[in-house]
């Protein structure tokens, strides 16, 4: 049995990273004492999300210290600094570690971790896995992994739609090849970062399926479904929702599901509103029961900008639904020649692909599709994280 601790920036929030969190972190729970150490705020508690209150995981609610004014302004200088000139050296890279994270913040997330005597310790996302790097030498006794959820391209492309960015790119592997190991998502991610220092070599562990199936789809409903969080051109809703309306004009007998929250549902009504769909375009926020508009649907669409691993995709492919999707690295990777693919972005293409999926032979898609998801049960999956944290 091993004390294993994940860190996390929310555990008790609506999303596909906390739910495959909580996921992996009740299976360990079985057999080592887990914790989980978030940066929600102690109020958010509530362990009913995820069926959290199913394992034993102790909880640490984690808040960094206030930062001086003149240090807050060194840091930003230096690490200003660094991203103008971009050196290639691991040295400066650790200034930079160093600079962007003031030490009265980097002392007392590692006393919270010293505290806890872990075996290992999980960071999850990005960032958090470079500050647990940042962290590692003052950690000798336990194992750290970084467990990164979104793509290479996301992350630090030329057109990443996070604050890392190309910039950093060379800083985050520096500081990613402290630990003892790095976790993605997808081979295509793992050449990605091979290709950009060959010394750098992460373990490709797929995200498990997340949830109990309910009844398999009977094919039946005219009705596509997409879920996912509302965030910032993300998971592409409203290239979905263009495309539907001109589709539809000539499927009258079909609607849409759109299942899910956040900042971008304004945009999404108004949208919708314009195009006059709101008969036949509907948002639902998000359930527990999540499974029941799998059930009800008849064709999956994931129209997302850029994804770390597609998890709906396991999910729907476990109800029996025939998928449309942009064509991510991650989604051919997952499906193979199973799904329907759009190029990504392109509305005209995703019309099309719309209309394709209305002519398929669907009792024999879902029929691939159940053998698909069968990959990604979780009694697969945690062999494979067990045998990494041994």
């Amino acid at each position: 049995m091993k004390n294993i601790c994940f860190i996390v920036d929310s555990i008790f929030s609506i999303g596909g990273v906390q739910r495959v969190t909580a996921v992996l972190a009740k299976e360990l729970a079985k057999d080592n004492n887990v914790t989980i150490v978030t940066f929600d705020k102690p109020e958010l508690l509530d362990t009913s999300m995820y069926n959290l209150n199913e394992s034993d995981i102790t909880y640490r609610f984690f808040s960094y210290p206030q930062v001086g004014q003149t240090k807050k302004k060194l840091c930003k200088y230096y690490s200003g600094f660094y991203l103008k000139v971009q050196p290639k050296s691991k040295i400066l890279s650790n200034l930079y570690a160093y600079s962007s994270y003031p030490s009265e913040q980097r002392n007392a997330l590692l006393e919270e971790l010293q505290n806890g005597y872990y075996d290992i310790i999980i960071g999850v996302h990005a960032p958090l896995a470079a500050r647990l790097a940042t962290l590692k030498k003052h950690l000798k006794d336990t194992k750290c992994i970084g467990w990164i959820h979104n793509s290479f391209e996301a992350i630090f492309g030329e057109k990443s739609h996070y604050y890392i960015g190309a910039k950093r790119c060379r800083h985050y592997i520096y500081q990613f090849r402290k630990l003892d190991n790095v976790v993605l998502l997808c081979n295509h991610d793992a050449k990605s970062y091979h290709e950009y220092d060959p010394r750098f070599k992460p373990t490709v562990i797929y995200n498990p399926l997340t949830l109990a199936p309910a009844e398999t789809s009977t094919g039946t409903s005219k009705r596509f479904l997409a879920v996912g969080r509302f965030s910032h051109q993300h998971k592409g809703f409203d290239l979905l929702i263009k495309a539907f309306s001109i589709f539809a004009k000539n499927n009258p007998e079909w609607y849409l599901d759109i299942v899910g929250e956040g900042p971008e549902e304004k945009l999404y009504r108004e949208l919708i509103k314009e195009y006059h769909f709101e008969e036949r375009i509907t948002i639902h926020p998000f359930t527990n029961n999540i499974q029941a508009y799998y059930s009800n649907a008849q064709i999956y669409v994931l129209s997302s900008r850029w994804e770390g691993f597609g998890l709906v995709l396991v999910e729907a492919m476990a109800h029996g639904l025939p998928v449309i999707s942009s064509d991510l690295p991650t989604s051919l990777e997952i499906m193979g020649d199973f799904g329907l693919y759009f190029k990504n972005g392109n509305i005209e293409d995703l019309v099309q692909r719309l209309e394709d999926a209305t002519h398929i032979d669907w009792q024999a898609k879902s029929k691939e599709a159940l053998n698909i998801a069968q990959r990604f049960d979780i009694k697969n999956i945690i062999e494979q994280w067990k045998e990494l944290i041994e």
